[in-house]
């Protein structure tokens, strides 16, 4: 299979060339076009208005970002970039209207004609995307990402890896630092038997979300699925083992890897709990580590780990 995801090929975000469509979505706005651009404007596509000055470093840090999540919106939402200095007028109009500039940079955010949320100061590029986000949501609308991810999670529940695959990666080429895209992918590939294509896509996450539960999540995947591999060629001695001595904890928990490794999730946490209810405390809880190691594989919100979780809690608090 050929590599999916690569990061030296990465577009500008929205998958277009940097700057493309740039004058529909971002201009520069004053007090003549402001009823023309925002107010109106803003009847059919939401609009960022970016208060600026040239004297203001916080401005100069938070612009670049704003045009940033606006390409990536692909349309979605628009944005126009008003100098403070230059439209005194237009800033007197606003604080009569409810509206005071007290400091710059301030991001107004309107929707149908109105005002629908503003923020002050330089935010990471997270919170911007955030606020876009939610001012879409009030518009009835979505980000791109955010119609993918959801693509992408019904390819996943139809069974359909491949097409799964495909959209996830689209999602990292857009949103490079989306961890459920980067997690998503992964999880294609080892559904498609490409685990080592899937190591690569987590070596590649960036160090800012290299810590996100979803990744750690898929990293604990990977890790199960290489001692499963051996575990499982190994079966039948387990079950010998097993059948010699029911206390032989060393060989439940390995029969446990190998049956996760099979798919029998069910049947893996029965084995841990079994282990669990004959000595809880062998090898300074191994079993009960084992299991929650399963659950943070398999993801928190899985069928398997609320089940097992439901299991565990019965017999430790029984």
């Amino acid at each position: 299979m050929d590599v999916i995801f690569d990061p030296s090929r990465q577009t500008a975000p929205g998958g277009q060339g940097a700057g493309a469509g740039a004058g529909d979505l971002i201009k520069d706005g004053d007090q003549r076009s402001f009823m023309q651009d925002v107010v109106n404007g803003s009847r059919d596509t939401p609009v960022l208005v970016d208060f600026w000055a040239t004297w203001c470093g916080p401005c100069k840090q938070l612009t670049p970002t704003l045009e940033k999540v606006v390409k990536a919106a692909q349309g979605r939402v628009k944005l126009v970039k008003i100098n403070i200095d230059k439209n005194r007028q237009l800033v007197q109009q606003l604080a009569q209207m409810g509206l005071p500039l007290q400091s710059v940079p301030t991001v107004v955010g309107f929707v149908k004609g109105q005002i629908a949320d503003l923020f002050q100061g330089a935010l990471p590029e997270g919170e911007v995307k955030k606020f876009v986000e939610n001012l879409l949501k009030m518009a009835g609308g979505s980000l791109p990402g955010a119609d993918l991810l959801a693509e992408a999670k019904a390819a996943v529940e139809q069974g359909d890896h491949q097409a799964a695959l495909e959209l996830f990666a689209a999602l990292v080429q857009q949103e490079p630092e989306n961890p459920e895209a980067f997690a998503g992918l992964a999880r294609a590939l080892m559904a498609l038997g490409e685990e080592e294509q899937a190591q690569e896509v987590i070596d590649q996450v960036p160090d800012k979300i290299r810590e996100h539960a979803e990744i750690v999540s898929v990293r604990s995947a990977l890790q199960l699925a290489a001692e499963g591999r051996k575990a499982r060629e190994k079966l039948g001695e387990f079950e010998r083992r097993l059948a010699a001595d029911a206390d032989d904890h060393a060989a439940r928990i390995d029969l446990a890897v190998a049956l996760n490794a099979m798919g029998e999730r069910a049947k893996a946490v029965d084995a841990l709990m079994e282990a669990i209810r004959r000595d809880r405390a062998w090898n300074d809880e191994a079993a009960r580590k084992q299991l929650l190691k399963f659950f943070e594989a398999w993801g928190f919100d899985d069928p398997a780990t609320l089940a097992g979780r439901r299991k565990l809690s019965t017999l430790l608090f029984r």
